[in-house]
């Protein structure tokens, strides 16, 4: 090491290489952090579910008088001061998912042993494009995405992806049914771009993701290619009102080209009717995407898997397992039936990924994805799934369905609460909290009310929930998504509504 880094206050945390010099102090500086997260995890995540401050109030503690970023620092700062200003600006201001009343967004606590992997994972630091740049994450991707490709119930000429979340995925679907369907379906002799996007349609419901659009608008496709259709009573995009666009767009000369259904949508959970859905899509030669991002995971259970069927027959699926898999973020992936879909699409070949020995065929992924180098984002999950064997993730999907009808079941039971559905396909359930007093009153006062409650709650520390809106009226919604959640939880949960609403009905000037 020498005096190569005397700059620094703390050489030994710069260079490596020497155990004998680095070693002890790269211990003590992981035992301080791991502390640090410790602290954090007791002292600050199960105490309540998020932080009290509103947006200007958390910006001007965060950022101080100024109110803006300062600027970046010159001189090097002691480890220990770091962490230090981590545990006073950093710490206090999370969402805490790992509380048990945070029932809130698609967000559940990382199991330990994922956070475990995503160490490794960074001190190995493999980049997953080219494999020799990373030859064990390529094979660690690999089995991780054998796994996931059995678990959708593809065969094995499937293949897949890991992303950074649902939207990369999705994005990526719509990329592969642009350039390997479309360019099928009008004959082309060369991958669709500007005109060939004219007069496409690609089918979802009103509960379908915001990235399917986004990935439209991206991919250069016309605004009126989406094709929103209503949902039914349960928020499920059904194949009747799908095959009748799809006969009118026929008809006025347009080309239909994609379904994109959803497997347990953001709102509400729901599950559209993937099954006939995919029967629709042979006999009308549409490629079939399933958002799966939320609900694929219900496959990592015998018990419910039905929920969510028909996965094995689309072309494409989206599965996020840093949602229901109860992984670090970031992790999604795509799920492909046919390997060389995505080669087709996004196969390049730079001069400097150039192979020394083209004899021995590398798995490289940058062949397969959109994005060029990845993070090693396999490992957590292969260090999970191992540490819980799918019997075990399946068990916690379980626990998350049963305290969700726990929730719907209290709900129905009650003459101040309304839910819908009134039964959760998954475990996302919807409600509104209609007291008494509310009777009678305009739909937007009522839906003030939510809101207010929402907020109310937030500021209690006692749970979380977030708000949403269907068929245009505000409703609460509750996303069970933590393993250690309880039924007494929930009777909490209820019970702070309750007692909330007294100060927001005087609040609104109502009773």
């Amino acid at each position: 090491m020498g005096e190569r880094f005397d700059w620094s206050p703390e050489p030994a945390l710069i260079d490596v290489t020497d155990a004998g010099r680095s070693r002890t102090a790269l211990e003590a500086l992981g035992a301080a952090t791991w502390r640090e997260a410790m602290d954090w995890l007791y002292g600050e995540a199960l105490v309540r579910p998020t932080h009290a401050a509103s947006y200007p109030e958390a910006r001007a503690t965060y950022f101080g008088p100024a109110g803006h970023p300062s600027a970046a620092p010159m001189s090097p700062t002691p480890s220990a001061e770091v962490l230090a200003e981590f545990r006073a600006r950093v710490a206090p201001a999370t969402f805490n998912a790992h509380h048990t009343g945070a029932f809130s967004y698609f967000t559940p606590p990382p199991l330990p042993m994922s956070v475990a992997g995503e160490v490794l994972a960074q001190w190995l630091h493999q980049g997953v494009d080219v494999w020799h740049a990373g030859p064990i994450g390529a094979f660690v991707e690999e089995e991780v995405v054998t796994w996931l490709r059995d678990l959708v119930g593809f065969a094995d000429d499937g293949w897949g992806v890991l992303t950074s979340g649902g939207v990369m995925a999705n994005l990526m679907a719509l990329t592969v049914a642009r350039d390997v369907w479309l360019t099928k379906l009008r004959g082309l002799d060369h991958q669709p771009r500007g005109s060939d996007l004219q007069d496409v349609c690609v089918y979802v419901s009103d509960q379908a993701h915001f990235s399917i659009g986004r990935a439209l608008d991206m991919l250069g496709f016309p605004a009126q290619t989406l094709r929103v259709l209503e949902s039914d009573e349960r928020f499920r995009l059904r194949a009747g009102p799908v095959e009748a666009a799809v006969r009118r767009d026929r008809a006025a000369g347009l080309t239909p080209l994609a379904i994109a259904a959803v497997a347990g949508s953001t709102n509400t959970g729901s599950v559209d009717d993937v099954p006939a859905l995919a029967d629709l899509a042979e006999r009308e030669s549409l490629w079939l995407h399933v958002d799966a991002a939320y609900g694929g995971a219900a496959r990592l259970s015998t018990r419910d898997a039905h929920r969510v069927p028909g996965l094995e027959r689309a072309d494409t699926v989206t599965v996020d397992p840093h949602k229901w898999f109860f992984q670090a973020y970031d992790l999604g992936a795509l799920i492909v039936r046919r390997r060389e879909d995505l080669r087709t699409t996004f196969r390049r070949t730079p001069e400097y990924y150039r192979s020394n020995r083209p004899e021995d065929e590398p798995l490289h992924w940058f062949e397969y994805s959109m994005e060029g180098t990845r993070r090693f984002r396999g490992l957590k999950l292969w260090m999970s799934w191992k540490h819980l064997g799918t019997e075990g993730l399946g068990k916690l999907v379980e626990a998350n369905d049963d305290l969700a009808a726990y929730l719907a079941e209290r709900l129905a039971e009650a003459e101040d609460f309304d839910a819908s559905p009134a039964v959760p396909e998954l475990s996302v359930v919807c409600f509104r909290h209609v007291p008494a007093a509310l009777d009678g009153l305009p739909d937007d006062v009522v839906d003030a009310f939510q809101t207010r409650l929402q907020r109310a709650l937030e500021v209690s520390g006692e749970a979380w929930v977030s708000t949403t809106v269907l068929r245009d009226r505000t409703y609460l919604r509750a996303g069970v998504m933590n393993y250690a959640s309880t039924e007494a939880d929930v009777d909490r949960l209820l019970a702070a509504l309750r007692r909330l609403s007294e100060g927001v009905l005087e609040d609104l000037d109502v009773g």
